[in-house]
């Protein structure tokens, strides 16, 4: 944790972006605030106790408040009992992107190679295909989050998490010689393509919410809209399309995860189990990294409410291998200029 301390007895003091923030009410009849903030390193449960304030009193999400308190232990957990909070002044002189999650990689470097793996597909329909659809969401992609709450909820999230599959998703085809190699990673590269379209953004660039088009027919459904799209201006056939359309429109498996149909064939099928591997991976190392040795995870609500023991014997981090040399030289110069740390500090009025 980033917080530094400033007397004797514990009490930490340092700025925050706040995660979250509910104002709730405890079994003896009190409201506190009940929050989840972020230090630039590690998400935190805090607990603002005895608040008296209005539903407009509380903090905002995806804001920079600036906390005084002390950390205990609450089931084996860190939690950050709240003092005082207040919101960062511009006098104050913090930098919000210091304290955006991110993903490990830059944008640019993990787009490039979602491309190189497109440059070596023989199928020469599907390469037009996604080659198409990358170019024209691109920049609207480059640093978009795959979630609003869950898995990969950090800026450049979805490609990180469209990287992590790809990669699966050429060890699976390698291993099942009846795996098309080609049709498997086109369906990976655009199965969360119209999340563009889905999520709304704060002024962070993390998902604050869903518009009214991902409300009312969500990133599955349109996805394959845009293939129809797309494909057609390109001259891929019904069938080309058909085939990558059903990918998107059953990655989520089952109807009551959103899928319109259940997988109807192998690539479909394998689809759908890489992105729930990876995106259950992530969420239980998310879990895991600020929880000791032999120590248990809270309920994870996104796998079945269970909690995770952390044994020990690895390190747990969150940071996916990627090869920094991948993709013959494609990945751009600068993406050594990952987003700089820093201490922060300041005064609560």
């Amino acid at each position: 944790m980033k917080f530094q301390q400033i007397d004797k007895n514990g009490t930490l003091q340092g700025f925050v972006l706040m995660r979250s923030c509910d104002k709730k009410v405890s079994k003896n009849g009190s409201t506190y605030l009940d929050m989840v903030i972020y230090d630039g390193e590690t998400d935190l449960v805090a607990k603002k106790w005895d608040f008296n304030g209005t539903d407009e009193d509380k903090p905002v999400p995806n804001m920079l408040y600036l906390v005084r308190g002390t950390v205990n232990l609450y089931n084996n957990q860190p939690q950050f009992r709240v003092e005082r909070i207040r919101k960062a002044a511009e006098s104050d002189d913090v930098d919000i992107s210091d304290f955006i999650p991110s993903a490990s990689f830059p944008g640019e470097y993990m787009f490039n190679s979602i491309c190189a793996y497109v440059e070596k597909f023989e199928d020469e329909e599907l390469k037009t295909l996604a080659s198409a659809v990358l170019d024209t969401y691109k920049s609207r992609i480059i640093d978009l989050p795959a979630a609003f709450r869950l898995h990969h909820a950090v800026r450049g999230g979805l490609l990180m998490h469209t990287l992590s599959i790809c990669r699966l998703a050429e060890a699976v085809s390698m291993l099942y010689p009846s795996v098309d190699k080609d049709l498997l990673l086109c369906g990976v590269i655009l199965h969360d393509i119209a999340k563009s379209d889905e999520f709304s953004l704060s002024p962070t660039g993390l998902v604050d919410g869903y518009t009214v088009p991902g409300t009312l027919v969500g990133h599955l459904v349109k996805g394959a809209m845009i293939i129809e799209e797309i494909g057609k201006e390109k001259g891929v056939s019904d069938d080309t399309r058909m085939m990558i359309e059903h990918m998107l429109i059953s990655h989520h498996g089952e109807p009551e995860y959103g899928a319109a149909v259940r997988p109807l064939f192998l690539e479909a099928e394998i689809l759908s189990a890489l992105d729930t591997l990876d995106a259950d991976i992530y969420e239980i190392e998310s879990a895991l990294r600020d929880v000791i040795a032999g120590g248990f995870t809270n309920k994870l609500w996104a796998l079945e409410d269970r909690k995770f023991y952390n044994h020990g014997r690895k390190p747990v981090v969150t940071d996916v291998n990627f090869d920094w040399k991948i993709c013959d030289g494609r990945a751009a110069a600068e993406t050594d200029a990952l987003a700089p740390e820093g201490d922060a500090d300041g005064k609560l009025d």
